[in-house]
């Protein structure tokens, strides 16, 4: 028998260099699309796949995170009663009640090992979830909850899989060498990171969200850090598949994946949701056909 998952943490700690000057004081994870910041999308996606205990791990100039999620201030509040904005204020009442929010401060060497690391004390001797806070999947059932899935059939580890269409695009992510189990859900022999194109074990790229057992922690402990003083998550997960923990992909289905992690992708990814908005989406469709049109 497995053991029901019950808490996610997502990193937030980066210093979001891709996107300097904007996060030299504004979390990246705050970025906002339209008119939602992108770590929401991920809290919101945790809460739907039925997960309501979420630990952020934190860094400096991160608080506005912490802000977010908290209870809405009495000024605005009362401004808002008194505009009559009633959906206004259900919303933001909404980004509170949603979930128990612990903050953990991160601190240890660099490397995406280390904010999980942190949250060992939170989340002690229990499986858990693992979401980065500036990327997500919009899926139906969320991606999160396919994971979940998964996992209470096979156990083990399971990290999310996600099809890149376009061939030139594998070399910018960990690819994986499959077994096939069943449906969507695949063993995963090794993950190569980088790949040349043209020798990708396959199309599936493993990334963005994991479910771990508590050894991890362990794993993460044990590591040599690198050179560079870094410590991975990767290598962990494969030092417990080595000792014999089964690791697993599930391929999201019914879900589109947005990379807001660099300018490009985030600018898409804007422009994408707002088409969809049900504010301003035909103004902004027949804006961008305008503009298309004057150049």
């Amino acid at each position: 028998m497995t053991k029901k998952i019950t808490k996610a943490l997502i990193p937030a700690a980066g210093f979001g260099t891709r996107f300097l000057p904007q996060t030299k004081a504004m979390p990246k994870e705050m970025l906002p699309i339209v008119d939602k910041p992108v770590i929401q999308y991920v809290v919101e996606e945790v809460v739907a796949s039925g997960i309501d205990n979420i630990i952020i791990v934190t860094g400096a100039t991160k608080r506005a995170i912490e802000d977010h999620f908290d209870e809405p201030n009495e000024d605005l509040v009362q401004n808002l009663v008194n505009g009559k904005k009633e959906e206004l204020l259900k919303q933001i009442k909404h980004i509170s009640d949603m979930a128990n929010f612990i903050y953990v401060r991160q601190k240890g060497p660099y490397g995406n090992g280390t904010p999980v690391l942190a949250g060992e004390p939170v989340i002690e001797d229990e499986p858990f979830a693992v979401i980065w806070g500036d990327e997500f999947i919009l899926a139906d059932p969320p991606r999160l909850k396919q994971m979940i899935d998964v996992y209470e059939k096979y156990g083990g580890m399971i990290i999310s899989g996600v099809k890149i269409e376009k061939k030139e695009d594998l070399k910018r992510y960990g690819i994986a060498d499959l077994e096939s189990v069943e449906g969507n859900v695949f063993k995963i022999k090794k993950i190569v990171e980088k790949p040349d194109p043209e020798h990708a074990p396959s199309d599936i790229a493993t990334h963005g969200a994991y479910i771990l057992p508590p050894e991890i922690f362990g794993a993460l402990k044990s590591l040599t850090p690198t050179q560079g003083g870094e410590i991975w998550l990767t290598d962990a997960i494969n030092k417990l598949k080595e000792e014999g923990v089964p690791l697993y992909t599930v391929v999201i289905e019914n879900g589109k994946y947005y990379d807001t992690g660099n300018k490009l992708e985030y600018m898409k990814t804007v422009a994408e949701l707002a088409l969809q908005h049900p504010e301003v989406g035909e103004e902004f469709k027949a804006y961008l056909k305008e503009l298309v049109g004057k150049s």
